[in-house]
């Protein structure tokens, strides 16, 4: 019951929530959904090993990618999701080329 009282209030007080929260007025240009959505992602490969407590998670990639730590931590959550009970190893492999090799 409480529960459904603070999203209501949450939900139509959001400015008010906010500067109470956050110490300090503030201006809310909008109020965003609560559900968040996950888009499918793709692991290159997950490899369920033989052992019951592991799985191995590789990602290979041709070039160097700034966004390659978040997507990793966001692997891991999922996977965490899917297996709780498995410890999860992942890597990356950077796979570069020489010079004039496609």
């Amino acid at each position: 019951m409480f529960d459904n009282v603070c999203k209501f209030l949450a939900e139509n007080f959001s400015t008010d929530f906010a500067s109470w929260l956050l110490g300090e007025p503030i201006t809310l240009t909008e109020l965003s959904p609560s559900e968040l959505s996950l888009e499918p992602i793709r692991a290159d490969a997950l490899i369920l090993l033989e052992s019951a407590e592991v799985v191995l998670h590789l990602e290979f990639q041709t070039q160097p990618d700034a966004n390659i730590p978040f997507r990793m931590i966001d692997y891991r959550l999922r996977v965490y999701r899917r297996f709780p009970q498995k410890q999860m190893r992942q890597e990356v492999e950077l796979l570069l080329s020489s010079e004039g090799e496609a």
